[in-house]
């Protein structure tokens, strides 16, 4: 129903910690500044890390979202996705969209599952993201978009990355971020929350074609990071899952990282986060 998501969200998140079904994983946030951002750098706590290590390995199931886990269920969003929690979770909240049936991650967006991330989207500010296979950070071959609650970070815009958009021209279809050094495109989208979600979606279809093209994604698209506010749509092509040891997935492009440990921070300072960015996407054409 309209207007309950988000309660759903937070109750499930108590239900699934009481019973063991959803499994946090403890970090502490540093700030990583660069290029004007503030960038933000999950790392495992130590005692987090040694209790992970000490536990008995059991096997991860094939497909975790065929049957998943009715512990870690929150909604049914629609007739082809329902919403669940993200089990090993590092930001509060995270919210995953899964297609009912499997589909592959590497498949083609549709307006099935642009209209169930903008339906989330309606009921809490949020981001939306979508990995699109493994070179672009997804973990899973079954087919699922992720949300996580905003404000991310203690910077002036709702995400770490906003500073850099701000000044972008998008207004009439896609356009580019100055301070962005690689590959993207980037296109408005506060019209898209000022309509009702069954229209919106198709529209949002064209839109996410459309910047996968002035990205140069290929065709069809290669891997690619889809950012989705209700300000802005953004997308990245991508050409590798990690740098130095460090993986990026979409929420790195809106400026947050999760490193396993402290080597892995000190690489992260010592390269600066925009090189992250930079080593894991096509680079942009002067």
């Amino acid at each position: 129903m309209p207007g309950t998501l988000f309660e759903a969200l937070r109750g499930r998140t108590a239900h699934a910690l009481r019973c063991g079904a959803l499994e946090p994983i403890p970090t502490r946030c540093e700030e990583v500044p660069d290029g004007g951002v503030h960038f933000q750098a999950h790392v495992v706590a130590g005692l987090a890390r040694k209790a992970r290590a000490g536990a008995p390995a059991s096997p991860p199931p094939a497909n975790p979202f065929l049957p998943y886990d009715p512990d870690l269920f929150v909604a049914d969003v629609s007739e082809t996705h329902v919403a669940l929690l993200n089990k090993y979770n590092v930001v509060d909240h995270h919210l995953l969209l899964v297609t009912r049936r499997f589909e592959d991650q590497e498949a083609p967006l549709g307006p099935r599952d642009l209209e169930a991330l903008l339906a989330c989207m309606a009921e809490f500010d949020a981001l939306g993201f979508y990995n699109s296979g493994p070179e672009a950070g997804a973990s899973q071959r079954h087919r699922h978009l992720q949300l996580v609650p905003v404000p991310l970070g203690s910077g002036p815009g709702r995400l770490p990355i906003d500073p850099l958009l701000a000044g972008a021209s998008r207004a009439g279809g896609s356009g580019l971020a100055p301070g962005l050094p690689f590959r993207h495109a980037l296109a408005r989208a506060d019209d898209l929350a000022a309509l009702p979600v069954g229209r919106a979606a198709p529209l949002a279809v064209e839109r996410l074609r459309a910047l996968l093209a002035a990205a140069g994604a290929g065709s069809p698209p290669g891997p690619y990071n889809l950012l989705l506010t209700r300000d802005w749509m953004l997308v990245v092509p991508r050409t590798r899952e990690s740098f130095e040891a460090v993986s990026v997935n979409a929420l790195g492009f809106a400026g947050s990282f999760f490193v396993p440990d402290e080597a892995r921070l000190a690489t992260l300072r010592r390269h600066g986060p925009m090189a992250f960015l930079r080593n894991t996407a096509p680079a942009r054409a002067i």
